[in-house]
Parts: C-alpha cells; sequence; structure tokens
C-alpha cells in the first residue's frame, strides 16, 4: 500500500455562505442571474441546481466564479425554467 504524506497540508475551514440566493422573477426569453457569495475561496466542489437537476455551464447555463461571488445565468428563460434554484458547497445550501 502506497500512502501520501502531505506535512504541510492543514485542514481549510469549510467555506460558508455568507449571502444566500435572491428570488428573480424575469420574462420568458431573458435571461435570470442569479448570484451568492461564499465567506472565503473555496477548491470545494459547488453546484447550482434547478429543482433536483445539477445544472452545467453550456450554451443556455452559464456558471461563474469570481473570487467569493458564485454566479449563475440562465439563458433565454422558458417555462420550463421555472422552479426552484439551489446551490449548494460542502454541507452549506441556499435557495430561491
Amino acid at each position: 500500500d502506497l500512502k501520501l504524506c502531505c506535512p504541510f497540508h492543514e485542514e481549510a475551514a469549510a467555506a460558508t455562505i455568507v449571502e444566500g440566493l435572491k428570488d428573480v422573477a424575469t420574462f420568458e426569453g431573458e435571461d435570470a442571474v442569479f448570484e451568492c457569495r461564499l465567506s472565503q475561496e473555496t477548491a470545494q466542489d459547488a453546484q447550482w441546481f434547478l429543482g433536483d437537476v445539477p445544472l452545467q455551464s453550456n450554451e443556455m447555463n452559464e456558471i461563474r466564479v469570481q473570487g467569493t461571488r458564485h454566479s449563475l445565468i440562465l439563458r433565454k428563460v422558458t417555462l420550463e425554467d421555472c422552479g426552484s434554484i439551489s446551490f449548494k458547497v460542502g454541507q452549506q445550501s441556499s435557495a430561491a
């Protein structure tokens, strides 16, 4: 068995959500922008969801990370896009 030892590794404190998601009202065909802010930059996996469906960055969904600010842009929303948007990082989550 091979074990890796990192003597300089310290367990980083988990990031917390300090500014949660807000509800967004938009018209069909427009973009909807959701943002939240974390307490610190993190290497933890952050994930956006529409209902229970995980979202990925593509031509319809733009996911950005700028320092501690995480944003999701839903492009040209349709009625099918109506639903709960949530953001999760570690054990923290926020929904709109």
